[in-house]
């Protein structure tokens, strides 16, 4: 029945120790993998869609960078917010 002893050698051990940690590993990633999977929402992963600036934050740009006075920027805040409706 047994061929030497009923003791287990030194690479048994090693054998046994690395397959249990390969086992464990490959369990905590799966369920890591599980996890991430459920919890998606459909929507692609990086860096949320661009939008487009407002007429009013432009000119609001405009004005800080210097483009356009202070007179001037008054004159078309007014002009967008009549021709903007309410």
């Amino acid at each position: 029945m047994y061929w030497y002893d009923d003791h287990m050698s030194g690479w048994g051990y090693a054998l046994m120790t690395v397959t249990m940690v390969v086992f464990w590993g490959l369990l905590i990633v799966g369920i890591v993998a599980l996890v991430r999977y459920l919890s998606r929402d459909g929507r692609p992963t990086g860096a949320p869609p661009a939008q487009r600036p407002t007429p009013d934050q432009v000119l609001a740009e405009r004005f800080a960078r210097g483009e356009i006075d202070e007179d001037e920027y008054g004159r078309r805040l007014d002009a967008l917010r009549t021709a903007g409706g309410p």
